[in-house]
């Protein structure tokens, strides 16, 4: 894949991610009727570099082409959406469900069954219309929502584990899992506070 394919390929993905970005903070200041608890403290986004796009396809033994690019990988742009409370999370996804105009491609929840090592999210990828001159096509966006404390566990586990072999594996693991565990407790504890505030 050429730098100039590359431009061309994540153009569409890029408008799509847009979209996405747009709904999502229209959704937070319409979803409560007080603008004070809006459910999203903050997003990020970004599109997959070249790099990384042809070293996905090539674990998935294709080629590097576009046409592999835009039949195997569901997640050149993707969207990161930090919530403050679980509740928040599942009433932006079933908001994002009733928009007529989007498909749901895939839904995975690690709230409701989180991996073995404690990571807790809910993942989607939705199909964004992208209109053109002479018709219309859907892309892929990828969109991981979490709230504060998964967010904050998932970055640690991240910093600590990736790409360097803990010392001692099994117990990195345990200490993890425990520590899902206990933040998830105080995230709870920390919306009944927030639902007497309301």
């Amino acid at each position: 894949m050429t730098d100039e394919q590359y431009y061309t390929l994540i153009h569409p993905y890029q408008d799509a991610m847009n979209l996405i970005l747009t709904r999502l903070k229209i959704l937070n200041h319409t979803t409560y009727e007080s603008e004070d608890f809006q459910p999203i403290h903050s997003i990020t986004n970004r599109i997959k570099e070249k790099g990384s796009i042809e070293n996905k396809l090539r674990k998935k033994h294709a080629s590097t082409s576009v046409r592999d690019a835009k039949a195997l990988l569901q997640d050149i742009a993707g969207v990161r959406v930090i919530c403050f409370f679980e509740k928040d999370i599942r009433h932006l996804v079933e908001c994002l469900r009733k928009q007529s105009d989007l498909i749901v491609i895939k839904e995975k929840d690690y709230i409701s069954t989180p991996k073995p090592n404690g990571y807790r999210s809910y993942h989607m990828i939705i199909g964004v219309p992208i209109y053109y001159m002479d018709g219309m096509e859907y892309y892929p966006v990828e969109i991981q929502f979490r709230t504060i404390s998964m967010d904050f566990w998932a970055a640690m586990e991240h910093r600590i584990c990736y790409k360097n072999q803990p010392f001692n594996e099994l117990e990195m693991k345990n200490a993890f899992l425990q520590y899902s565990e206990i933040l998830e407790k105080m995230e709870k504890s920390f919306e009944v506070y927030s639902e007497n505030c309301s």
